[in-house]
């Protein structure tokens, strides 16, 4: 029962990434708003992503003095 089960999964699998990756699934997807890229990145992410920045300089700085020592 195992192995017809492992089979069905696998078939379904492959129909699945067969499906998503027909140029009909691709077209529609264009269409959807959740899946357009953005042209520029949002104010909220460029923010984090300064914050980020700064968090990970102020980690290495302390990282490589521990190494130093």
């Amino acid at each position: 029962m195992n192995g017809n089960k492992g089979e069905r999964r696998a078939r379904l699998a492959k129909d699945i990434r067969r499906q998503v990756g027909t140029e009909a699934t691709k077209r529609l997807l264009r269409t959807l708003p959740v899946f357009r890229l953005e042209k520029e990145v949002p104010k909220r992410f460029k923010d984090l992503l300064d914050r980020l920045e700064r968090l990970e300089g102020v980690e290495g700085v302390e990282a490589s003095s521990d190494r130093r020592r």
